[in-house]
């Protein structure tokens, strides 16, 4: 099963996310919010530039989380 990664680089001001280790590019959906996305078009991690100066009450990250059984 794979794991979600999230880490922060306080010197860069960087908040990133990965669900999935994939390569991918970067395309901005936002000022300093940017989705990583596959040649096939699934989004496999977040990343926000500038977090601490985005107001965290406000950051709207497109997340959906699904569920999968396991045995």
């Amino acid at each position: 099963m794979a794991e979600m990664k999230v880490w922060y680089d306080q010197t860069g001001d960087v908040l990133e996310v990965l669900f999935e280790d994939a390569a991918a590019a970067l395309e901005e959906i936002s000022e300093d919010v940017f989705e990583r996305r596959t040649p096939d078009g699934r989004i496999v991690g977040i990343m926000v530039l500038n977090f601490s100066r985005h107001d965290q009450g406000q950051l709207r990250l497109p997340l959906a989380v699904t569920a999968v059984a396991t045995q």
